[in-house]
């Protein structure tokens, strides 16, 4: 089997006006991702996924990487994801190009294990196909009760654990938190992303709440290179420490483990090097005695991809599912999420196990030759493209 071609699909949902969600960046517009589908010469096509910009994550794969990929044996994971990282090592141990390089990653193991005719969480070191899971939503809202009712909706859904946003003052933080742990109870769990937005004194006073709270995790109070900051928080308070969704590969992670920054490590196969990388850092996780718990914000074929790699780990943790109400997450694939007491269910077909819904990826698709637009999308942040219509549009 031999790479035939490569296919980069960057995606774009724009929020009606008015129905974005609120949050510490200020209010969402949109959400975007990238798929990657990689074409063998066979009947066998490989699917992945990036969550960077989409526009650089282009002009990595088609202008770079794919042209020096076609012709190999995808299912050669390894030797291609060090060709790949040597090719972009000077311009790209984090950020884009390694989110780059681990979208193909991932399409090279879903075509490894549909080679091989059996599921990738099998593959992977799996006895089960299905994974513990969380509801990541519960955004700011005015009015703490609406955040109860929505937590409710989670669990009739099926889960056990969810994750809200804080960072706001302290007044709402704590009434938001209790409003949530109560509705929640004691047979479930709740974690808090600090949204990078507390000082020292404010992460301490709330983290004594979360430790006698019980909750699950705090995570992200900080900017994510105040390591020392995490590192003495951790030693202050009993509730873990999670950090590493704006990490990248083993490199970066070395750098949280060797600071003593976190209990639980959150690498993302679309963002920080694919599922041959993430499995290094959960390797490194497991060296320091810490757990995994993967991010996922961006589309269902990265929450399928991050499951089936936490499904093989002897300490994978958990997995994020969006429930915020994004198509790119709810939507794409013709197989939908399924989560069944606190458990994403994993096909057994072979590779990923999934497929895409094709008539929402042409409704959200971005036309190859315009740029992403302009829009607040969580994460990431972009203004007009000076000179855009004169220089794609015509």
């Amino acid at each position: 089997m031999r790479i035939d071609a490569v296919e980069v699909i960057n995606l774009h949902y724009p929020y009606p006006p008015g129905q974005g969600f609120r949050f510490a960046g200020g209010q969402a517009t949109g959400r975007l991702t990238t798929l990657v589908r990689v074409h063998t010469d066979g009947d066998l096509i490989g699917l992945g996924s990036a969550y960077s910009h989409p526009d650089l994550v282009r002009i990595i794969i088609d202008r770079h990487l794919a042209p020096q990929l076609l012709g190999t044996d995808p299912t050669q994971t390894d030797q291609l994801w060090e060709k790949m990282n040597r090719l972009t090592q000077w311009y790209g141990r984090k950020g884009a190009a390694i989110s780059a390089l681990g979208a193909l990653d991932v399409a090279f193991w879903d075509l490894r294990a549909q080679a091989a005719g059996q599921p990738l969480w099998r593959m992977l070191g799996a006895d089960a196909g299905n994974v513990a899971a969380y509801a990541s939503a519960l955004l700011w809202q005015d009015d703490v009760d609406t955040l109860r009712v929505e937590a409710r909706r989670h669990l009739e859904a099926g889960f056990r654990r969810m994750k809200m946003r804080l960072g706001r003052n302290r007044e709402y933080d704590e009434a938001a938190f209790l409003a949530v742990r109560r509705e929640v109870g004691t047979s479930g769990d709740v974690m808090v992303d600090g949204s990078m937005h507390y000082t020292m004194d404010g992460a301490l006073h709330l983290a004594r709440l979360l430790d006698t709270e019980n909750a699950f995790w705090f995570e992200e109070p900080f900017a994510p290179d105040a390591l020392e900051s995490f590192a003495e928080l951790r030693r202050q308070v009993q509730v873990p420490i999670a950090l590493g969704e704006n990490e990248f590969g083993v490199t970066g992670f070395g750098t949280v483990t060797a600071a003593g920054a976190a209990d639980i490590l959150q690498p993302d196969v679309s963002r920080g090097g694919g599922i041959t990388e993430c499995r290094r850092v959960a390797s490194l996780a497991a060296r320091s005695g810490l757990k995994v718990a993967t991010h996922t914000w961006n589309d269902a074929v990265a929450v399928v991809a991050n499951a089936h790699m936490v499904a093989g780990l002897p300490n994978g943790l958990t997995v994020e599912i969006d429930r915020t109400g994004n198509p790119l997450i709810d939507n794409l694939l013709n197989e939908p999420l399924t989560v069944q007491e606190g458990r994403l269910l994993l096909s057994d077909a072979p590779g990923l196990g999934v497929t895409l819904n094709q008539d929402v990826v042409d409704r959200y698709r971005i036309p190859d030759d315009q740029y992403v637009p302009e829009g607040n999308y969580g994460d990431m942040i972009f203004p007009a493209v000076p000179g855009e219509a004169d220089l794609r549009n015509g």
